[in-house]
């Protein structure tokens, strides 16, 4: 359902708050490792994270990407979402039509409807701390 890109951004901006919290920084070396992703991939996708406002990005010597605690309470992963995929996901057609609407549906167009507002709920209302903290606790992971 999500680009490549998407899948990593999120993964990264999950990597980056776990680190934040343990009190680190992460390079992009770091990250691409971290999520199984090609690094000069990971450095664009982290790119459009920083630029979006989603993670900061520290230069210099002992730079690198954080996330800090107020943005991890307020981001949702449809803020990342948007800034890696555009809002395309919301309303592209299921079986990519360039004309798919209610005037000219394609013949999944109103079960995908559903699905398309479903996942738009709960990118709206998922945060990158309520993510980060199922990591924290190992009940969730990033790589198998």
């Amino acid at each position: 359902m999500f680009s490549k890109a998407c899948e990593y951004g999120i993964k990264a901006t999950l990597h980056i708050a776990k680190q934040t919290n343990a009190g680190g920084r992460c390079s992009v070396k770091d990250i691409a490792q971290a999520i199984a992703s090609p690094e000069a991939f990971t450095a664009k996708i982290l790119q459009s994270l920083a630029k979006g406002k989603i993670v900061t990005s520290i230069k210099g010597a002992n730079g690198g990407y954080v996330l800090d605690a107020e943005k991890q309470k307020n981001v949702t992963l449809l803020e990342i979402v948007t800034a890696i995929d555009g809002p395309k996901i919301y309303s592209g057609c299921g079986l990519g039509l360039h004309q798919c609407n209610e005037n000219k549906p394609c013949p999944i167009h109103h079960e995908f409807k559903a699905i398309r507002a479903n996942l738009k709920e709960m990118l709206e209302n998922t945060s990158i701390l309520k993510l980060s903290l199922g990591l924290a606790e190992g009940l969730t992971h990033l790589k198998i």
